[in-house]
């Protein structure tokens, strides 16, 4: 892996958690795209998920064509291999297509990339180790502050905004399995064999800056008009970064106008997303929300 001060940082971190640090044989390898050939990431996470030494593994950075893998993934492969996998954004087409295919637990949450954040990172990386060292039920609670920057340019000016906490959106209680991550990227996969099942489910959005008010209404609408997703027993919506100018007054307006969410749970600015503090769930693990007057979520691992 090309050495540089973010790098030395994250595998320093990942060793203090007990990790060994390996990587894959493609991993410096980067087109026009900004990723690699579909043959290079196939075989990186075919070899990953087939050596007995890796116990997990850490997606580097999002990016936008993941969904470029899905047909020539073997399922069976990582079905008969189960290990932790985690990332966020555009991972989300990779996690909901393996618990389609595969009904392998995975994990939305911090990138290798991420743990090179050399500061205000400590409660992102105590949720990561929550969720993937411990069987213990996960209960996070709001933060009360938040980044939104480009960390990676400059480590020594960084902004902390406070924030009101999780918006409680729809009061209700509602258990299930957790599918979701990145709205535009789940939205990839309708009408596709990668679709997991929204009957029965919790489901987690969230978007990054090329999302705005009307983007992100068009895209849940969308996605709940599903034929299965009247069947959803609530949502959970993550922080939204500030050039987006997702307000809480949008998503409320939202959540009326959506029959699908009649009579159901909804919360909102939750700590996961493209912001900083990150929580890491497991898509295809379960969760219990409850909302108003106060509001708790609780997260199964399995």
């Amino acid at each position: 892996m090309l050495e540089n001060d973010h790098s030395r940082i994250a595998e320093a971190r990942l060793r203090r958690l007990g990790f060994t640090v390996s990587y894959g044989a493609h991993v410096d390898e980067r087109d026009r795209y900004d990723s690699s050939s579909v043959d290079s990431r196939l075989a990186d996470l075919h070899d990953a998920f087939a050596d007995p030494r890796v116990d997990g593994v850490l997606t580097v950075i999002g990016g936008f064509n993941s969904n470029e893998l899905l047909p020539e993934i073997d399922y069976d492969l990582i079905a008969a291999n189960p290990k932790v996998l985690c990332g966020y954004s555009d991972i989300t087409a990779l996690q909901n297509a393996i618990l389609a295919k595969a009904g392998m637990v995975t994990y939305s949450g911090p990138h290798w990339s991420s743990f090179g954040m050399r500061d205000l990172f400590d409660d992102t990386c105590r949720w990561f180790a929550a969720a993937v060292m411990d069987t213990s039920p996960i209960q996070p609670r709001a933060s009360n502050w938040y980044t939104d920057d480009l960390w990676f340019l400059n480590q020594d000016e960084r902004v902390q905004y406070p924030t009101d906490g999780w918006w409680q959106l729809q009061d209700g209680t509602a258990e299930g399995r957790i599918v979701g991550g990145n709205l535009c990227t789940l939205n990839l996969l309708q009408g596709t064999g990668y679709m997991p099942s929204l009957d029965g489910a919790l489901l987690f959005v969230e978007d990054d800056e090329m999302t705005d008010p009307v983007t992100f209404r068009r895209d849940l609408f969308s996605l709940l008009q599903l034929p299965d997703a009247t069947a959803i027993t609530g949502v959970v919506i993550g922080r939204f970064q500030r050039v987006s100018k997702v307000e809480r007054h949008h998503l409320a307006e939202l959540v009326a106008d959506v029959p699908a969410l009649r009579g159901k749970p909804v919360l909102g600015n939750v700590d996961f997303g493209h912001t900083n503090p990150q929580i890491t769930f497991p898509i295809g693990g379960r969760a219990r929300l409850t909302v108003g007057p106060d509001a708790t979520l609780t997260i199964q691992q399995h």
